[in-house]
């Protein structure tokens, strides 16, 4: 059986941002301070954040699609 693809509330948008964000953040940071074996400069905590601001709407976006997914999958009648 395909399951139709829902789109996510703007309620589960806005709960899940604060922590998709961070987890951006944070990946940024990370990834940042890895490219120093290769030649990059390091990033600041501060503008990892920054950066994680706009990059975060779309991550926010892609687990929010997951999330309603995954809820449509455990509201779902057996066959």
């Amino acid at each position: 059986m395909k399951l139709r693809k829902p789109l996510p509330s703007w309620k589960l948008l806005l709960a899940l941002y604060p922590f998709v964000a961070a987890a951006v953040a944070i990946n940024l940071f990370m990834l940042f301070l890895m490219l120093q074996a290769v030649g990059v400069a390091a990033i600041t905590p501060l503008n990892a954040v920054l950066a994680a601001i706009p990059l975060g709407l779309p991550a926010t976006w892609a687990a929010a699609r997951w999330v309603q997914h995954l809820i449509a999958e455990a509201e779902r009648t057996p066959s």
